[in-house]
């Protein structure tokens, strides 16, 4: 993503957003087309150890955001701190509140169908205006899915929504960017849970106090080894740092 260096801080070999929330909707805005990434440790971590995404991440369309405790510590590691935790879930309703106020259309492709269906269900009562430019669950061959390719392309959405987590989703949206006409791309995880209403979000304090990753290992106990990324993440910063300052 090419900007100025002062909206960006350069964590080990990524440039991740350094502003708040409404500066990077205001940035979202004049671009032409941009893949949100949600940087938290899990996905920096799945960029670092896979050339294909290390690539995606640093092209001219993506644009990462501090989605994550961890990430907010890595740029105070190295003394470059961002201005606040950006959430992944905020960004969505920002996209979705837009969608509404100026009748554009969105495409929610991941989770089950069930969940899918709910939550494409609620987001049209909670924003009449938005335009349902498709949906289909996740569960399909990342190397056959030319029909849901085809689908996309047929509807042209102003923004995809991808709730597959990481990398799955990183994957999808690398695979379509450059083939289908949208303006925002995002990998979005479980955020489809919470809008199908099966999943609340933390309290307030949790989230204030950055401990929303612990309310949501506590609801979905799975989530605890994919914590295990967090010490990996900030050990390679920590390793990275010492090593410039030889």
């Amino acid at each position: 993503m090419n900007a100025g260096v002062d909206m960006f801080t350069k964590i080990l070999d990524f440039n991740v957003f350094n502003e708040d929330k409404e500066s990077l909707m205001n940035y979202v805005e004049g671009l032409d087309k941009v893949n949100i990434i949600s940087g938290n440790p899990e996905v920096l971590f799945n960029g670092l150890n896979n050339s294909m995404l290390h690539k995606s991440f640093n092209d001219k369309y993506s644009l990462i955001i501090p989605d994550g405790v961890g990430t907010v510590i890595a740029s105070k590691l190295i003394k470059e701190p961002v201005k606040e935790k950006i959430a992944g879930i905020d960004v969505v309703r920002e996209v979705l509140i837009k969608a509404d106020k100026e009748g554009r259309s969105v495409y929610f492709l991941g989770a089950t169908e069930e969940v899918v269906l709910k939550c494409v269900k609620n987001i049209k009562e909670d924003y009449p205006n938005l335009k349902i430019a498709g949906y289909h669950n996740g569960f399909f061959d990342l190397n056959n899915c030319e029909d849901i390719i085809g689908s996309i392309k047929e509807s042209r959405p102003w923004a995809i929504l991808v709730a597959m987590g990481s990398p799955r989703q990183e994957i999808f949206i690398e695979k379509i960017k450059n083939i289908t006409d949208t303006k925002i791309y995002m990998g979005v995880g479980g955020v489809f849970d919470i809008f199908a209403g099966n999943l609340k979000r933390a309290p307030k304090w949790m989230i204030s106090l950055g401990l929303e990753w612990m309310y949501r290992v506590i609801k979905e106990p799975f989530r605890i080894k994919r914590l295990i990324a967090i010490p990996k993440f900030l050990l390679i910063v920590l390793n990275n740092r010492n090593a410039g300052k030889k």
